[in-house]
């Protein structure tokens, strides 16, 4: 078995597409996966916001501010702004709003910093002409709201923060040492406070701007990293943009299976909105177009391919079954370290979901080789129809199998022996799948855990059929490791 094999579980929002329908209804057939993010995961979410929010203020370039001002007796006041920088930075509450048709409606109350910065001013007359400059320090506390809109702009899920604004409750100058006169520092608290206001407002609310959109490719690109393994990959790109309910945002994603330089198709795909519930964090539908192709990927890849060895087929026989092995078999395997078996796909798999379960047919050719020679010693190919259940816990997947047909379709067996011919059907169903499904769930298990997910806390995953499609629905806990990446890969951009 391939040490890399497609993925059967779990894929992640937000991702590009080269565009977008306006409407989601007709986008739905069209749309192989699904994402519904449920109010309670949202709070869940909300509560990493203040992070976010810190590295907005903290990443956050103020410009140089100059101007100037005309005051009796003094004449004109120059003054310039540099330098400025946030420090000793707290942030209180966070609150959010899901708004139906709209988008997302956040507040973020105590925010606390302290804004540091050098002033230089010259000041004359005719008789007088001055130049200064001294350091400055402004408390603040201040209340941000952020009305986010979801949207689809170029080819992707992007977020508009545009309506952000600034309410400030504390605003007050400390000049150096606080020697200068007190006219001096009125007039700086009336119009340089007034200037840092404007400023602070504009380069916080661009850089949340900033952070939402970093935030929507860094998620893009680790669903992305997902669903990439070799030459395969998912095109998870948007068809729609999101709905928002007052419960739910749901996203919807082409799913589209691209091997070597070849994209698959999906028409028609069946999803409608009242196939999935609010009562779980996380949901996640996915149509068997997706899936066929990736399995279809992965047979053309040779990814379905096994090898056992002799020793370890001979075990296998006498733990599993309960007659006896023929003596062309048990002759074979008399020197296990000359023998060995092969296994592999030669037809591609085919999955089929309905609301009983999921069913999975597959063609298999398979080899006995003794000796040293080349030449098989036994060979045979069989059709195996299966129904399969899928669950995640404790961090490792499951995989149950209920054979439900096989048949032998090609052998070459020594006289066509009869006897010969049942053993292999009997072996091949108390075998063969549970050994390939054993051996599924261990790689997928690793693949799972090298695309970190194992790192998330998930909550009794289920993992539920319907007619044409699959529904994954869980619980679970933000992890940390994806902030820590994410603030990364921020202080980076700037």
């Amino acid at each position: 078995m391939p040490r890399d094999v497609v993925l059967l579980l779990l894929l992640v929002v937000l991702g590009a597409s080269s565009g977008c329908l306006q409407d989601p209804t007709p986008a739905y057939g069209l749309t192989g996966a699904v994402c519904r993010l449920t109010y309670p995961a949202a709070v869940v979410l909300n509560e990493k916001t203040t992070k976010v929010i810190e590295a907005a203020f903290q990443h956050a370039r103020y410009p140089s501010m100059k101007g100037e001002k005309s005051l009796l007796f003094i004449g004109r006041v120059l003054y310039g702004l540099d330098n400025l920088e946030i420090h000793n930075l707290s942030i209180g509450r966070s609150a959010f709003e899901l708004r139906p048709g709209e988008g997302i409606a956040m507040e973020i109350s105590n925010v606390s910093a302290v804004f540091r910065g050098t002033i230089q001013y010259g000041y004359g007359s005719w008789l007088v002409n001055v130049g200064h400059s001294l350091d400055f320090e402004i408390e603040s506390q201040i209340d941000l709201g952020i009305n986010p809109k979801l949207y689809c702009g170029e080819g992707k899920v992007a977020a508009d923060t545009s309506d952000c604004y600034l309410n400030f409750h504390k605003l007050r100058l400390h000049l150096e040492g606080d020697k200068e006169p007190n006219w001096l520092k009125k007039l700086f608290t009336d119009f340089i406070t007034f200037t840092v206001k404007l400023v602070v407002k504009g380069q916080i609310c661009k850089e949340i701007n900033k952070v939402a959109n970093i935030l929507a490719d860094f998620i893009q690109e680790q669903a992305e990293q997902f669903l990439s393994d070799g030459n395969i990959s998912v095109d998870i790109g948007v068809t729609t943009a999101p709905v928002i309910t007052a419960n739910y945002i749901e996203s919807y994603h082409k799913g589209l299976t691209n091997y070597n330089n070849t994209t698959a198709v999906i028409r028609d795909s069946g999803f409608h909105p009242s196939q999935l519930t609010e009562q779980r964090m996380l949901y996640f539908w996915v149509s068997d177009q997706v899936f066929n192709p990736m399995l279809s990927a992965a047979h053309l890849d040779g990814r379905f391919q096994l090898n056992v060895s002799g020793d370890e087929l001979s075990n296998l026989l006498q733990t599993h079954l309960s007659s006896s092995s023929p003596e062309l078999i048990t002759q074979c395997l008399k020197d296990p370290s000359s023998s060995r078996f092969s296994v592999w796909s030669s037809s591609v798999p085919r999955l089929n979901t309905s609301s009983s379960g999921s069913s999975v047919w597959t063609q298999a050719s398979a080899e006995l080789h003794c000796g040293t020679g080349g030449t098989p010693t036994l060979s045979f190919q069989t059709d195996v129809i299966l129904d399969v259940s899928v669950s995640y816990s404790e961090k490792k997947l499951f995989m149950q199998g209920d054979v439900k047909k096989v048949s032998l379709i090609r052998a070459e067996l020594p006289l066509q022996d009869e006897k010969l011919q049942e053993f292999i059907r009997e072996a091949v169903q108390k075998v063969g799948v549970p050994e390939v499904l054993s051996v599924l769930e261990v790689e997928l298990t690793r693949l799972l855990d090298k695309q970190g997910t194992n790192l998330f806390t998930i909550f009794n995953p289920e993992v539920l059929p319907g007619d044409g499609f699959t529904v994954i629905q869980m619980d679970f806990g933000f992890p940390h490791h994806l902030l820590v990446e994410f603030l990364k890969k921020t202080l980076q951009s700037n």
